[in-house]
């Protein structure tokens, strides 16, 4: 029924970065609709304050999955409490700006390493858990947020940022084309600007961002929640391996205008 396709009643969801920004805001949306849902970030704290304020369908499992050794942590700590895996969001990320002649290793490690090396080796530690829940008429779910900078170029020197997104559009449809096999769909979104310690210029600029946006806003949670909503329920089942901008339509807006 057409009442069903946005359910994730019964579900249960793992997504990294998940205490504040478009994780937390993914994690909402997925409550909402009757998932149970593990969050994780770096900061223990935060994790379980984020956690409490989202009731007791949100369980924290604080780990920072910027290292190999953090990806094997957090899957122990979350196959301590569960056997089953039905969506895996990999959102946490790290960004940087430098100028051309000054951009240092530190910041080219730190980004490829969280943005696009740990989406990878997390999906790989979880495929096992991930494809217990999977079958041809439920499959399981892999969303990688990665951003409309990985989609064009924006004016910011953000070398490494830029290059880990696009990688990571491209790391979903090969991720896609192999998981399918296994009844895991793998997809991506990209946000343009929404409110988060990340993007702090649309969270404390928004009005004027928005003037350089087509549809004449920053994103509000909710756009960020029914994206994710749609690709992890039955709804998104047949999208496989497709980034899905969710930008107010700046990906398609020629840098000049902007």
């Amino acid at each position: 029924m057409a009442s069903d396709l946005f359910s994730l009643q019964g579900r249960t969801a793992l997504i990294t970065g998940g205490s504040r920004g478009i994780g937390k805001m993914i994690a909402a949306g997925f409550i909402e609709q009757g998932a149970k849902v593990y969050i994780s970030s770096r900061k223990a704290d935060a994790c379980e304050a984020a956690a409490q304020e989202l009731g007791p369908n949100c369980i924290p499992l604080p780990q920072d999955v910027s290292t190999v050794d953090g990806v094997k942590a957090l899957v122990a700590a979350y196959l301590a409490k569960e056997s089953r895996l039905d969506i895996l969001v990999n959102n946490a990320g790290a960004a940087w700006g430098a100028a051309f002649d000054e951009f240092p290793e530190s910041g080219w490690d730190k980004v490829m390493n969280l943005n696009l090396k740990s989406p990878f080796f997390l999906t790989q530690a979880l495929h096992e858990t991930l494809t217990k829940s999977a079958t041809p008429e439920r499959p399981a779910k892999v969303i990688n947020i990665a951003s409309i900078d990985g989609i064009r170029l924006n004016p910011q020197e953000t070398y490494s940022y830029h290059a880990s997104k696009s990688a990571l559009i491209y790391l979903t449809r090969r991720m896609a084309a192999r998981l399918i096999a296994d009844n895991i769909v793998v997809t991506a979104i990209a946000p343009g600007a929404f409110a988060s310690e990340m993007n702090r210029v649309a969270r404390d600029h928004g009005e004027e961002v928005a003037k350089r946006i087509p549809a004449r806003r920053i994103g509000r949670d909710e756009d960020m929640a029914a994206a994710a909503i749609y690709l992890a329920s039955r709804a998104g089942d047949y999208v496989v391996g497709d980034t899905i901008a969710v930008d107010g339509g700046v990906a398609y807006a020629s840098l000049g205008s902007l």
